[in-house]
This record gives structure tokens, C-alpha cells and sequence, in this order.
């Protein structure tokens, strides 16, 4: 997944200005406890941030 896929997906599920938000400052334990911006900033694979996001929200399989 590029991280333009990625950004527009956050977007969609949480609105643009609740997904930076979000990104920014909700630690999430599927990804060692980091935030989004932290997981991706280390080099963890978008797609797998992503699927943290989802574990996290009980997003429906559609919109994974």
C-alpha cells in the first residue's frame, strides 16, 4: 500500500482533520504501543499500520 492510499483511507474513515489528529496522538498497542506518524516514521509497511488502524476501529472487511 502506498502511503497516498493510505492518507486517503484514514481520510475516509476518520475525516481528514480527525485523521492527523489521530495520527499524531493515538498510541496503538497492535503497533508496540507507537502512533501512526511514529510507526511510519521508523519504516513500518503502511499496509500494516493500516491493519493495526483497523484492529483498533473494528473497520468492516470492505473498508480494509
Amino acid at each position: 500500500m502506498r502511503l497516498t492510499e493510505f492518507w486517503a483511507k484514514m481520510d475516509i474513515r476518520f475525516g481528514s482533520a480527525y485523521a492527523e489528529s489521530f495520527a499524531r496522538d493515538h498510541v496503538l498497542a497492535g503497533l508496540g504501543g507507537a502512533t501512526v506518524e511514529a510507526a511510519l516514521a521508523r519504516g513500518d509497511d503502511a499496509k500494516t499500520v493500516w491493519r493495526a488502524v483497523c484492529d483498533e476501529f473494528d473497520v468492516p472487511a470492505r473498508e480494509r
